[in-house]
C-alpha cells in the first residue's frame, strides 16, 4: 500500500504523525499546496522516529483543486490509495484525480450540499454526498473502492452505528450522533479566546446550512440551524452540554445501510460560538463568494469566508494553549438484541470514544480534534490493507464490519493495536 496524503495541515498532518507508528504500508507520500508544510511534517517524523521510519515518508507539491494535478502526483509516485485530509469544498476534484489515476480512495467530509432554492428550511436540496454517490457505477466499473466519511464524525460515528445495529439492537428507533467537548484556548496572557479547535471554513459550511433529518416515514428533511436544543450528558467530566441540529454526514450516510426510525446528528456548541456564526452571517462573512477588496498591492477578490480563516488561530497551533477533553459517539435507543440482558425490552446506550488534549499533545504533539478525526483512517487503511475490510464502488464506513475496526482500535499497543478504549454507557430508557 502506498499512500497519497493530500493535505499536510491539522489534520493531515496528525494523520502522519499516527501512521509513523505502523508497519501496514510501504509508503506515504505527505503533499499540500504549501510544500513547506508537508516537508515539516516529514521533518518532525525525522525527528522523533529515526531515518528509518522517515525514509517511508515524502513530501510533494499538489494542487487540490486541480483533479488532473492529483492523477499527476498520485501516477508519479505509485500511489494505490488517496488520502484526502483537506477542506470539503476540494472532494470533488481529489475524487475525480483519484478514479483517473485508478486508485482507491478516502476522505473524512463529504461533497458539499445546497439549500432547496425555495423551501431551504423544510426540503433537501443537494445533500452531502450526493454527487459522489452519483459517480458510484463510476468506481464499480473501474474496480476501485472509494471509502467516504471516514474520519470521526463522520467516521468513527458511523462504525459505532453498525455495531449498535449488529451487536446491541434488534430494532432502533433513533440513531443520534451527538458530539461534545469541554475545551479551552487561553492567550499567552492566560485568558479565554475564541478559537475553535477543527477548520472554521468547516464549521461554517456544516454549522449555518440547514441540518438534515432523517425518518423513515418521511425520508431526508431539513431544519433551520441549530434547532430542537437538548441538553446531553458527556461522559468522562465533560458533563452537561447544549447540543443543538448540525448538517453533518452521517445522517445521509446511515439510513443507506442501516434500519433506524430517526437519524439525527447533535453538536455542542455553546451559546458564545452559535452568536459567533450568528453574527458571521449577519454580515455576510460567511460567504464563499470572493468580493472586491483593496490591498497594499490594488484590488484584489478574496472570498470572506477566507478572510476569517485567515484571521482566526490555525487549528494545527493552538493545541499547547488548550485544555479539555472532547466526545464523539452516537446515542441509540430501541429494543434490546437477542442474547443480550436487554433483549426484547427497551434499550438506550451511548458509544463514544474521548480524546484528552493532553495526552495527544505529549504523545502526538496533535491537539485532541485534529488526532481524533486522523487516528480513524488509519485504521481503516490498516484494515483495508490486510485485506480484513474490501469493497467496491461508493461505500459509506456502515459497510463494513465494525467489530474488528473496534477491536483493533481497542487493543493495546504491545500487542499490535492502537491502545484506544472506546466506552459503552447504558442509559435509562424514556418511559
Amino acid at each position: 500500500m502506498r499512500i497519497l496524503l493530500v493535505g499536510a495541515g491539522g489534520v493531515g498532518d496528525a494523520f502522519a504523525r499516527i501512521a509513523a507508528r505502523r508497519a501496514f504500508y510501504e509508503a506515504i507520500v505527505v503533499t499540500d499546496y504549501d510544500a513547506a508544510r508537508a516537508e515539516r511534517t516529514v521533518a518532525w517524523i525525522r525527528e522523533r522516529h529515526g531515518d528509518e521510519v522517515a525514509a517511508r515518508f515524502t513530501a510533494a507539491r499538489i494542487d487540490a483543486s486541480d483533479p488532473a494535478d492529483v492523477t499527476r502526483v498520485a501516477q508519479e509516485h505509485g500511489a494505490t490509495h488517496v488520502m484526502n485530509a483537506v477542506e470539503p469544498k476540494f472532494v470533488p476534484t481529489i475524487f475525480r484525480g483519484a478514479l483517473d489515476a485508478g486508485v482507491d480512495y478516502l476522505d473524512m467530509a463529504m461533497s458539499l450540499s445546497e439549500p432547496h432554492p425555495t423551501d431551504p428550511y423544510g426540503t433537501t436540496g443537494i445533500k452531502l454526498g450526493d454527487d459522489q454517490f452519483a459517480q458510484a457505477p463510476d468506481w464499480q466499473a473501474s474496480g476501485r473502492l472509494a471509502l467516504v466519511g471516514m474520519g470521526v464524525e463522520p467516521g468513527l460515528s458511523d462504525v459505532f452505528a453498525r455495531y449498535a445495529s449488529d451487536h446491541l439492537f434488534d430494532t432502533i428507533d433513533e440513531l443520534g450522533t451527538r458530539d461534545g467537548a469541554n475545551l479551552v484556548v487561553r492567550d499567552e496572557a492566560g485568558n479565554e479566546i475564541f478559537a475553535p479547535s477543527f477548520s472554521i471554513w468547516t464549521t461554517i459550511e456544516e454549522c449555518l446550512n440547514p441540518p438534515v433529518v432523517f425518518e423513515k416515514d418521511k425520508g431526508w428533511f431539513t431544519t433551520p440551524p441549530f434547532s430542537e436544543p437538548e441538553t446531553f450528558t458527556f461522559p468522562e467530566g465533560i458533563g452537561e452540554v447544549e447540543c443543538v441540529n448540525v448538517e453533518h454526514e452521517e445522517v445521509l450516510l446511515m439510513p443507506r445501510w442501516l434500519d433506524a426510525q430517526r437519524v439525527t446528528f447533535k453538536y455542542g456548541l455553546g451559546d458564545e460560538f452559535i452568536g459567533v456564526l450568528k453574527t458571521l452571517h449577519l454580515l455576510g462573512l460567511d460567504s464563499t463568494s470572493p468580493i472586491r477588496v483593496r490591498s497594499a498591492s490594488g484590488p484584489v477578490e478574496v472570498a470572506p469566508r477566507d478572510v476569517v480563516a485567515a484571521a482566526l488561530p490555525d487549528p494545527a497551533t493552538i493545541g499547547p494553549r488548550m485544555t479539555g477533553k472532547t466526545c464523539a459517539g452516537v446515542w441509540v435507543t430501541g429494543l434490546g438484541a437477542e442474547g443480550t440482558e436487554f433483549a426484547g425490552r427497551p434499550r438506550e446506550a451511548y458509544l463514544y470514544h474521548v480524546s484528552d488534549n493532553e495526552w495527544t499533545m505529549a504523545e502526538y504533539g496533535a491537539q485532541c480534534v485534529v488526532w481524533q478525526t486522523a487516528l480513524n483512517p488509519v485504521i481503516a487503511l490498516e484494515l483495508l490493507a490486510t485485506g480484513v475490510w474490501s469493497g467496491l464502488g461508493v461505500l459509506g464506513p456502515e459497510a463494513f464490519d465494525a467489530a474488528p475496526f473496534l477491536e483493533l482500535m481497542a487493543r493495546p499497543v504491545a500487542d499490535g493495536g492502537y491502545g484506544q478504549a472506546w466506552g459503552l454507557e447504558e442509559r435509562t430508557p424514556a418511559s
